[in-house]
């Protein structure tokens, strides 16, 4: 299955080593390893148009770079596999220009948004309470706020990041 193209934002550096060091623990405590690079998604599509893409381009910049607190953890599906992530909150302009980017895509929500990062892709379902109580014991407390310097555009099918 190829992954879909994708509106996103990439954390800080040191953030990014941080979820992936997270991601490391679990793994250590017998968990499904996550090779995902964590990013915080706007909206996607099989084959994102290219009105989507420049929309992005305009409104997302001068939003950089968006502060996003970690607000709780939610769990996204309903099938034998899971999503497990972190709940965000940002600043209503950048939900806002979330929204506008949402509504044009045809294939994404409309105007809803859940600014959130994943923390367990395809979890199976049966374990998904140990996994989050294993993320709380591992998540040092203090990490609360997110900071994401850039947006791109992700087309996994041809290997190509644009950055706006």
């Amino acid at each position: 299955m190829v992954s879909p193209d994708n509106i996103l934002m990439y954390l800080l550096p040191e953030q990014e080593a941080q979820v992936k060091e997270i991601f490391a623990q679990l793994a250590e405590r017998g968990f499904p390893q996550q090779n995902q690079k964590p990013h915080i998604t706007v909206t996607f599509a099989p084959t994102m148009r290219p009105k989507v893409v420049q929309r992005a381009a305009e409104i997302l910049p001068p939003l950089m770079p968006a502060e996003f607190r970690r607000v709780g953890t939610v769990v996204f599906g309903t099938k034998g596999k899971q999503t497990v992530a972190w709940l965000l909150e940002t600043s209503d302009e950048l939900e806002e220009a979330a929204r506008a980017i949402s509504r044009l895509n045809p294939d994404g929500r409309g105007s809803r948004w859940i600014p959130h990062l994943t923390m367990g892709l395809r979890i199976p379902r049966d374990i998904v309470p140990d996994y989050v109580r294993a993320l709380d014991e591992i998540t040092n407390p203090h990490f609360k706020t997110l900071n994401a310097p850039r947006a791109a555009f992700w087309s996994p099918k041809v290997q190509e990041l644009t950055e706006f």
